[in-house]
């Protein structure tokens, strides 16, 4: 069975909900019960052993080491129930048993089923009498490690997160990753970081600030194992929605790493690591959400200056990107402990978004002229689940090798994708793991070509002029001050923006100067902006077709019509 199948399995659960809950609420029913059964199925094959050991050391300080050890896992149920099977042999007793069977976890994957409020989910299913066909069609779903394993379980998530989005009428920017663009993001934030990553004992700790389920870092942990199979990976994440914070923490304990490594919190208002720093960091944040609810925590660590995450400013209200962008560059590793790498997905706002002088182009100017853009990849579009909108990946690296220095690399993949035979969403291309590598491979043989160009910073910055003309009398004369100076008319004014590579007097005397004699720039009101034109970069022209050319196309199919509908009437 397939993942796709395994999810419409447990789709059909929302058919049962249908006439008692509303559809934004299936996804509130349905996913802990998700969960439930997969920590079951995880548990299942030690469960009497540990309700053994439970017997003899309880009240022992050695208690939780002991059932931990026999469980094979991080967690363990001390339960009198072996799985939820046997909660269905007791209907009339099926919610005192389920909250007993979930109370009997270890306090972590208590901690997730806090989190989903699964206790007055319970009660509710209960009130409605659905609880024990809820229960009992979720018994009989195999999430076992050996049927399912971490990778599918992780499609399977998204598949009913997707879905209930959907049905929930989630904005664009709550998309969900698919594993494809994931997969691509971990293997451009580990290229050419061998050295790194296959150092004897090295810990590589990885990161995501919006980890939801924490498909990043499974994409990531398994691509370092691939690697360098005796690494020490840790990986850490941070994440808002109740409902995906508890899927990633259990996630996290089913493959042994350490739940406390999993926070709950905005991470733009409360960022749950003040204290640390990664190598590696995976992400892909909300794409044209805005910021009101954090923006009197962000306004005030901005004033901080560098001494908090905003240094560079902040972009406009709607739209918080930039903001994430920030606080994971707060996160890299110094250069002095090994420096980090980004692989961040944004969309196209991040690159122009905002004239000279705005937040966005203070933060871009930062960025830039502080030397942390490597590169920035096109993706295809209709590449995610929810947005058909175009995205970018963009990798930062501070420590970047010397060719690389003081350039930015553009990579336009947006052609490459293979299409799918069944559209998910508005996901309807997908990329396959040769064509990962094609874009993987134009990222390290770093030469420009039809799909890459390098470019100097500076190419990416311009100074935004200010171009006066002289106010005129009822006579024609230029008013002057009063240290006869023309005065300028407002009405007039105008500004060029003029790229960081030319001499501004030179480009007013050859762009300015030819259609207005009497101009003049005001230097004090010079700003200085960065934007990122990716669709300059790549542009080729292709001429019009010749009209006659078009119209014997149009005959000719206008015959093979005919024909074919003459042959269909039988003449």
């Amino acid at each position: 069975m397939t993942s796709s199948e395994t999810s419409s399995l447990i789709w059909s659960i929302a058919e049962i909900l249908r006439s008692s809950y509303k559809e934004h609420e299936y996804g509130d029913v349905v996913l802990p019960f998700v969960v439930l059964r997969r920590l079951d199925c995880v548990l299942e094959s030690t469960k009497s052993e540990v309700f053994a050991v439970h017997k003899r050391f309880e009240g022992n300080t050695l208690h939780d080491g002991m059932c931990r050890k026999v469980s094979k896992q991080a967690f363990y149920n001390t339960s009198r129930f072996m799985t939820l099977a046997d909660l269905v042999d007791e209907p009339d007793a099926l919610l005192a048993n389920l909250m007993d069977y979930v109370r009997g976890f270890s306090e972590d994957v208590r901690d997730v089923f806090d989190k989903f409020k699964f206790e007055a989910t319970a009660q509710g299913l209960d009130d409605k009498d659905l609880l024990f066909h809820v229960v009992s069609t979720m018994a009989g779903v195999d999430l076992s490690p050996d049927y399912v394993d971490n990778a599918r379980m992780g499609d399977i998530y998204e598949e009913l997160l997707r879905r209930f989005s959907e049905m929930s009428n989630e904005t664009a920017g709550e998309h969900f990753s698919p594993r494809d663009g994931l997969a691509l993001a971990v293997d451009l934030v580990t290229a050419n970081s061998a050295d790194d990553l296959m150092t004897p004992g090295r810990v590589v700790k990885c990161y995501d600030p919006c980890c939801g389920t924490g498909g990043a870092l499974t994409a990531f942990e398994d691509r370092v194992a691939a690697m360098n199979p005796r690494a020490d990976v840790r990986v850490f994440g941070q994440e808002v929605n109740d409902q995906t914070f508890a899927m990633c923490k259990a996630d996290m304990l089913i493959k042994g790493q350490n739940p406390a490594n999993v926070r709950f919190g905005d991470t733009l208002s409360d960022d749950r690591f003040p204290a640390e720093t990664f190598g590696y960091q995976v992400s892909n944040p909300p794409y044209g959400v805005d910021w009101k609810k954090d923006r009197r925590a962000v306004d005030a660590e901005a004033k901080r200056g560098f001494a908090g995450r905003f240094g560079a400013g902040t972009p406009r209200v709607s739209d918080g990107q930039l903001l994430f962008v920030e606080h994971m560059v707060s996160k890299m590793r110094s250069k002095k402990e090994g420096g980090a790498r980004v692989a961040v997905f944004l969309n196209g706002s991040p690159l122009f978004t905002g004239g000279a002088g705005s937040g966005e182009s203070e933060i871009r100017r930062w960025l830039l002229e502080s030397d942390l853009v490597d590169a920035i990849v096109a993706m295809p579009n209709d590449f995610f689940y929810n947005t058909g909108i175009a995205t970018y990946v963009w990798v930062l690296d501070n420590d970047k090798p010397a060719e690389r220095r003081r350039k930015v690399q553009l990579i336009n993949a947006n052609g490459v994708y293979t299409r799918m035979r069944k559209s998910l969403g508005s996901k309807r291309n997908e990329l396959t793991e040769e064509q990962r590598r094609q874009i993987v491979d134009a990222y390290e043989a770093y030469r420009e070509s039809d799909v890459c160009r390098i470019l100097d910073v500076a190419d990416l910055g311009y100074t935004t002029v200010t171009v006066e003309r002289p106010l005129r009398d009822e006579k024609g004369e230029p008013v002057l001050d009063r240290r006869g100076r023309p005065k300028p008319d407002k009405s007039l004014r105008d500004t060029e923006n003029v790229p960081l590579k030319e001499d501004v007097d030179e480009y007013l005397e050859r762009e300015v100067r030819p259609y207005a004699p009497d101009a003049w720039a005001d230097r004090s009101l010079d700003k200085v902006g960065y934007e990122i034109p990716f669709t300059r970069y790549f542009y080729r022209y292709e001429p019009l077709r010749p009209s006659s050319e078009i119209l014997a196309e149009i005959r000719e199919l206008e015959e093979s019509i005919s024909e074919k509908l003459e042959r269909a009437m039988g003449r």
